[in-house]
């Protein structure tokens, strides 16, 4: 489904005047536009849509406040956030998270028009198998992750998916390479916002060991993992080659919703994945993951062990 372009009518009382959103070319909407919404054909629309959703909404966000006629400073206050949140926005650093996108419905006025195309974007892009684990992620309370292959997307760096998507997608272009990076790394604005979901991952020592992209990239990878560990929303633990056969062979990755285990997504390299919310699966995953919490390392020797796997990929 493609994106609609959507005009925002805003209604400042305070200033005694009405200020309207404008279109790309500055033109001032017709009446239909402002009714809310500017129809425009499905091939128009689908031409003009942008392969980095966060720089598109960024435009978005820096056109209603220069509607707004606010500084970035002035428009932050209106929002509730930090001016260096809403420049990292505007700037298409990172799409905005959810709550970012409804405070900017509080201060348009619209009802739930920047919230709805920021949905939309956040899913463009994927492949259609993937959206339902998408919107799960994003709305979970929770991630639980085994990683025996690589190191699940919420963690990875641009360097790291390159290498890793290039390998599965070798006859694709770099530009290609390119957009399916920024779809990975722009998900990661879910464990970046203010009250993120708690994730907890368990890796194989032998993807820790594995030298993805060469050894620059793999240390720089071991290194940002480092950072990661020292965040309090975020849990690593190493299942080390001496805690023997895993309970999985396989990766997978549990989400939990209002605190509750809610659902499985796995993956296999020939149908792509899959969202179970059966409670017989869901229940097998949490009992399997268990295990693999109690196998692992603890955190502090996690810690220890990914900063010695990074000094012998330095030798």
């Amino acid at each position: 489904m493609s994106l609609v372009r959507v005009l925002c009518v805003i209604a400042c009382s305070h200033l005694g005047r009405e200020v309207r959103t404008l279109n790309r070319s500055g033109a001032i909407p017709t009446e239909a536009e402002y009714q809310g919404v500017e129809q425009v054909s499905e091939e128009a629309d689908q031409a003009r849509e942008p392969a980095n959703g966060a720089a598109y909404f960024g435009e978005e966000v820096k056109a209603l406040r220069e509607a707004l006629g606010l500084s970035q400073e002035k428009f932050a206050d209106r929002l509730h956030y930090q001016q260096a949140q809403v420049s990292k926005v505007e700037n298409g650093t990172v799409l905005a998270s959810e709550a970012f996108a409804e405070a900017m419905d509080r201060v348009a006025g619209t009802p739930g028009t920047y919230a709805r195309l920021r949905a939309k974007l956040s899913k463009q892009g994927h492949p259609e198998w993937f959206v339902p684990y998408i919107a799960l992620e994003e709305s979970s309370s929770g991630i639980t992750d085994y990683s025996c292959t690589f190191l699940m997307g919420l963690l990875q760096t641009p360097e790291y998916a390159a290498a890793v998507i290039r390998a599965a997608f070798p006859r694709e272009t770099e530009d290609q390479i390119k957009d399916r990076v920024e779809l990975r790394i722009r998900r990661q604005a879910v464990i970046e916002r203010d009250e993120p979901p708690l994730l907890w991952v368990v890796i194989h020592e032998a993807v820790l060991r594995t030298c993805v992209g060469g050894l620059s990239v793999m240390i720089a990878q071991l290194e940002h993992l480092a950072v990661q560990m020292e965040s309090p929303h975020v849990t690593v633990q190493v299942l080390p080659y001496k805690a023997g056969a895993s309970p999985s062979h396989l990766p997978f990755t549990l989400l939990a919703l209002n605190s509750a285990p809610h659902a499985v997504y796995t993956e296999t390299p020939t149908h792509g994945g899959q969202v179970d919310d059966t409670p017989s699966v869901v229940a097998k995953a949490v009992g399997m993951f268990d295990r693999l919490r109690m196998a692992a390392l603890s955190e502090e020797e996690s810690l220890a062990l990914v900063r010695k796997i990074m000094e012998d990929h330095a030798k």
